[in-house]
């Protein structure tokens, strides 16, 4: 196979805005001095990484029903999840994918792309099965719509809980969350202690979030999202791929994003569209949160749009945060070649590193390939002396 090297993307053009923020600096202006403090200074950057970038988040449903819509087989089955208040709530369907040899409860992938086709591709989807993980899709539009020329706030989940003021990511990050939920509830060889949330590109941005804000998930593997998950705000690139690949274009900016699909993120946003060095904060505070839960961050070198340039500087800084929780072996990343896509290869590895942490399965020799020259790190700050 077709591995990356540091010849594979050459960047053309590299603007660092600004040094990264410290994720270890209280908003007080002191700094953590023990692992112990993580959990408070998380709620802190709860506020930045999730509440200024998409806004109040949707909670956890007063009433949560399930019901079995297709049973067509044991390793096929169908259902419509019921949620909200006591007054109202929102349904949408979630579809169940087992493996059809299986010893004992399998690992699942929950993603909430259902909206997408690619899912429905056999090879697609046995790049899972046939290593025995199973699959949890949901359909995240039936929460809130896709529709950019709509506007912010249509869709079902909006009439449910209108005094908050996520948008769609957050609409869509709460499905992931009630399909945990559903598959607590219900009877199925699923093994619970191995979830994984995945997504890609605006699915990508909504299993980071989702992975950050619900910790029954155990991996969290974010594809390809461009601006507003795994990239970063303060990198600006541009570059091509060779030899022969991809023409030189230049990365997706924060205004790029919000005159597009302003609607997706927290309205807050608007502020820094045009100066995102004044941001409290960059994508290596979300990336930070899930810690020590396992990351991975999957991309692709041909993906300029994507930042693939950025979205390294951010997962080496949230690295740090980590590494000083004792859980730097759970932090994983790779690029393959090519351009924007959930591909087959991008399964394989999220699977690899499901049945790694389950079977003891090695890690595959694609991970931790850097396919760009290193720029050298966009932050000046260490983790913390630990008293």
């Amino acid at each position: 196979m077709d591995t990356v090297n540091e010849n594979t993307l050459k960047i053309t053009e590299y603007e660092l805005l600004g040094k990264l923020p410290d994720p270890f600096m209280f908003d007080n202006g002191e700094r953590m001095t023990s692992k112990d403090q993580w959990e408070k200074r998380r709620a802190e950057i709860y506020k930045t990484a999730v509440e200024l970038q998409y806004g109040t988040q949707p909670p956890a449903p007063e009433h949560f029903e399930v019901e079995a819509l297709l049973d067509w087989s044991p390793v096929c089955k169908g259902y419509k999840i019921r949620a909200g208040t006591n007054d109202r709530q929102v349904s949408f369907r979630m579809q169940v994918l087992l493996p059809e040899k299986c010893e004992g409860n399998v690992p699942v992938i929950v993603d909430g792309d259902m909206c997408w086709m690619y899912h429905m591709d056999r090879e697609f989807l046995n790049a899972a099965l046939d290593k025995g993980v199973g699959w949890v899709f949901f359909d995240r539009t039936e929460l809130a719509h896709d529709i950019n020329t709509e506007g912010r706030g249509k869709g079902a989940l909006y009439a449910v809980y209108p005094q908050y003021s996520f948008g769609a990511l957050g609409a869509w990050a709460w499905g992931y969350s009630r399909c945990v939920d559903a598959l607590q509830k219900l009877d199925l060889p699923v093994d619970l202690d191995f979830i994984a949330f995945s997504g890609h590109s605006r699915g990508g941005k909504t299993a980071a979030l989702a992975g950050a804000l619900d910790k029954r998930a155990r991996i969290v593997n974010p594809n390809e999202t461009c601006a507003g998950a795994c990239g970063c705000y303060r990198v600006h690139m541009r570059g091509e791929e060779e030899p022969g690949g991809i023409a030189e274009s230049r990365s997706e900016t924060l205004d790029d994003l919000m005159r597009s699909f302003g609607f997706w993120m927290g309205e807050g946003m608007e502020e820094y569209r045009k100066c995102e060095e004044k941001l409290p904060f960059d994508t290596h505070f979300l990336k930070a949160m899930t810690a020590p839960r396992t990351l991975f961050i999957s991309e692709a070198a041909g993906d300029i749009w994507g930042n693939p340039v950025g979205s390294y500087q951010t997962t080496v800084a949230a690295k740090e945060v980590y590494d000083y929780l004792g859980a730097g072996d759970r932090l994983f990343w790779y690029y393959r070649r090519g351009v924007h896509g959930h591909r087959i290869e991008d399964v394989e590895m999220l699977v690899n590193i499901i049945r790694h942490e389950k079977y003891g399965d090695p890690v595959d020799g694609r991970m931790f390939r850097l396919p760009f020259k290193d720029p050298g790190k966009a932050y000046d700050w260490s983790a913390p002396e630990e008293n």
